[in-house]
């Protein structure tokens, strides 16, 4: 029999799964742990409130879930609970498919100012992460700054432009719709350090800007290559620029809100008196290499709220080797240390979309089978059950969320598929005695 830890319920730790399982079959037993009495991670917390048909992809992984052989271990907390030396000693494998939850810093001068925040957080708040939850950001305008140019600074800026009614059928929390539909912007500004071509959105979330309500998106036609250009491109990166194309095209609407696209811009300072109430912008131009310089031009736009959509990083553990220039654990192709991997984020960066860590699941898999052949006596499941006990942990079984799940669903405004919990002790409190 085969040991296998997973550390993370996200796409990674059940596309992980799923891969062992049709590696070894029914010789294997896969705990999966999460410090969260809710599973799915990023698919709960992080996929946009409005896009429920992504969100769709976790009845694949409730199909593992379900299985005898697959087992979700929630509320267990590495390095408080348990430690990564004492999940080595009960099982053949561990694997961290913890992801990058930590916001890459924006360090620039006045980033500590309050109404500035980071997009794990932004989008952790809207979709009722418990880290989160409390956030309360800067929504009394005039100006909001996004700065990147990727589908995360993308899904920001429409969240902050949508109004209550098309947020039906999502299942954004009540708090952040409340908080929204007071806000009071009348731009978004999306700020890029390089131009259009250097985009990292996919066409889909660029179409969504251009069918809003109350908010019109502005392109500059200056910006914009010449378009024979667009031939070079990739055929996604090609339709993305397309839309650009469109909406610097459009006739000016008459929208209360506008979305502007603020190409060849660098945010160099934040400024404000307590609080932030304006963006320093350096103009930029390309080299060479296509890297983004600055020209020396400044200039401000007002805002009191800066949301950073400029990547994350995968939070260090003590005593694991880490590279701290990618913001990922330090591996060869997945394998961190003796009975130690990573996968999806946690070992390649935050690159890819969630599809990404299935073949990214099934390479660990096979390296796993590798290099653990039998298995070698470990005691795995009941090791880890005697442990925790041991230590008064409270573990939240599938059972247990099934449940919180069914309250969230019966907690629904009318349109919604849920009311998330927001906070650990609520998760609990919905569980059956």
């Amino acid at each position: 029999m085969r040991h296998i830890a997973i550390i993370g319920s996200g796409p990674a730790g059940y596309y992980t799964a799923e891969a062992c399982q049709k590696a070894f079959g029914a010789e294997v037993r896969v705990d999966i742990i999460d410090r969260l009495p809710v599973p799915f991670g990023l698919i709960r917390t992080g996929v946009a409130p409005d896009h429920q048909s992504i969100k769709g992809v976790s009845r694949r992984y409730e199909a593992v879930a379900v299985t005898d052989n697959v087992r979700f271990v929630g509320n267990v907390t590495l390095g408080k609970d348990l430690s990564i030396e004492e999940l080595i000693g009960l099982y053949d494998a561990v694997v961290l498919a913890t992801g990058a939850p930590n916001d890459r810093p924006l360090e620039i001068p006045g980033s500590e100012l309050p109404g500035v925040t980071g997009s794990a957080a932004f989008v952790g708040w809207y979709n009722g992460h418990p880290d989160h939850a409390a956030l309360a950001p800067a929504l009394d305008g005039p100006g909001a700054v996004v700065i990147g140019n990727g589908n995360v600074a993308l899904d920001v800026a429409r969240i902050l432009a949508k109004t209550e009614a098309e947020f039906g059928g999502s299942d954004i929390v009540n708090h952040a719709l409340t908080a929204l539909q007071g806000a009071r912007f009348d731009t978004i500004t999306l700020l890029g350090r390089r131009g259009p071509h250097q985009i990292a959105m996919t066409p889909k979330e660029l179409g969504e800007l251009g069918e809003l309500a109350r908010a019109a998106p502005i392109v500059d036609a200056a910006d914009l290559p010449q378009v024979e250009e667009d031939a070079a491109l990739e055929p996604g990166q090609r339709k993305s620029v397309t839309h650009l194309r469109h909406f610097a095209a459009r006739e000016a609407e008459a929208k209360p809100i506008r979305i502007v696209f603020d190409f060849f811009a660098m945010p160099v300072a934040i400024e404000g008196d307590g609080k932030v109430e304006r963006v320093i912008v350096e103009r930029t131009a390309l080299d060479e290499s296509g890297a983004a310089r600055g020209t020396g031009e400044t200039y401000a736009i007002p805002a009191s709220l800066v949301v950073s959509c400029i990547g994350y990083r995968t939070p260090p553990i003590p005593g694991i080797p880490y590279d701290d220039r990618a913001g990922r654990f330090a591996n060869d192709e997945g394998r961190v240390m003796p009975g130690l991997y990573a996968v999806g984020w946690a070992r390649r960066g935050p690159t890819g979309t969630i599809g990404t860590n299935r073949p990214d699941g099934f390479a660990i898999a096979e390296k796993i089978a590798a290099d653990i052949g039998e298995g070698a006596g470990k005691q795995g499941r009941p090791g880890l059950d005697a442990l925790l006990q041991s230590r008064g942990v409270e573990v939240v079984t599938f059972r247990d969320w099934q449940q919180i799940e069914t309250a969230e669903i019966a907690a629904a405004r009318d349109g919604s598929p849920r009311e998330k919990f927001t906070s650990v002790e609520a998760m609990l409190g919905a569980r059956n005695p």
